[in-house]
């Protein structure tokens, strides 16, 4: 399995990058249940792509070629990166952005054929599951630009999205394309979930509500990126793809919150002020009691159980009902 994405599914990579602005999960209280150190990952325990696949990171592999080769070989390779965009200038120079994950690919692929030969590589290749799940930090960026233009509204922010969607597909659509040139044929793909719903918008109204335009922009750019994947698998050779419904399981899962056992879905469990969400998660934060009830760790991300809930969903769907057309599982196996 190779992955890339931000920072739902980063394993670690900006533990190694350079710079005071880089957003890292490396302190207390990141890790308390991984067992109880901060692993690089932006939970309390594990992410997404551990529960589906768990590959190490590539700035870890990097300095040691062998190392990196016999593990890209063996199990794959993690290019995740906290705060990464689709587009290069999303929070530029603080990540890495899906164009350079996949020019690390790129070199490792490079790497994989001096060690065992074109055929072979290719061949593996065919037959491995890449994972992306990316966008979230793009669409972010653009709300908060939107809200400060005074734009926030849900109409007003449709309204100059088009252009945005633009340059958000036509980049993914490039990094997938190369991605496939290399190789790749098996693309798990998350869209995006509800980005108004999370602690960040929300404590930013009084009554602690979502916000309709910025789900909105996600719902937008979901339906793109659908489209998108439908265009690809009818021209581009042995392309299959599974895309996963990040918004709609969230929908699902905070329309009945207690279906899944969760006691807050609002609020962060690390963190500080109004809904835990006024501060990052820190050192010197408050720390909920119950982390299994909680469906956000910070101020951002889910929790390892709320992570775990969304790999279940994606990969072991056999009705497909947060999948299309086919799950990860039938991905992987076709």
């Amino acid at each position: 399995m190779y992955v890339f994405g931000d920072s739902t599914l980063d394993v670690g990579n900006n533990n190694y990058l350079p710079g005071t602005n880089v957003p890292r999960a490396n302190m207390p209280y990141y890790g308390v249940d991984f067992p109880g150190v901060p692993a690089g990952r932006f939970s309390n325990g594990y992410n997404t792509a551990d529960y589906i696949g768990g590959p190490l990171p590539y700035l870890l592999l990097a300095p040691s070629p062998s190392l990196l080769v016999s593990t890209a070989l063996r199990s794959g390779v993690s290019y995740a990166s906290g705060g990464a965009g689709i587009l290069d200038s999303t929070n530029a120079g603080n990540n890495i952005p899906l164009s350079k994950q996949v020019q690390y690919f790129n070199a490792t692929k490079s790497k994989m054929v001096a060690e065992i030969g074109p055929s072979a590589v290719n061949a593996l290749l065919a037959k491995s599951f890449f994972l992306i799940g990316i966008g979230g930090n793009d669409l972010f960026a653009f709300a908060n630009v939107e809200q400060a233009r005074n734009r926030s509204s849900a109409m007003d922010m449709q309204s100059d999205a088009a252009a945005f969607y633009g340059s958000l597909i036509s980049n993914y659509s490039a990094a997938i394309t190369d991605l496939h040139t290399m190789g790749a044929r098996k693309f798990a793909i998350i869209g995006v979930g509800l980005a108004g719903c999370l602690p960040v918008p929300r404590v930013l109204d009084t009554a602690g509500s979502c916000s309709d335009g910025r789900n909105m922009l996600a719902a937008g750019f979901n339906e793109g990126l659908g489209s998108l994947l439908a265009g690809l698998a009818s021209r581009l050779p042995g392309f299959v793809y599974s895309l996963a419904d990040s918004y709609g399981l969230m929908v699902d899962t905070f329309g009945h919150p207690k279906a899944s056992g969760f006691t807050d879905i609002a609020g962060a469990c690390c963190g500080a002020g109004r809904l835990g969400a006024e501060t990052d998660c820190l050192p010197n934060s408050t720390l909920c009691a119950d982390r299994d009830g909680y469906y956000f760790w910070d101020r951002v991300h889910p929790t390892q159980r709320a992570a775990m809930l969304r790999a279940q969903a994606f990969y072991d769907d056999g009705m497909s009902r947060y999948t299309t057309p086919i799950s990860f599982k039938q991905l992987i196996y076709t």
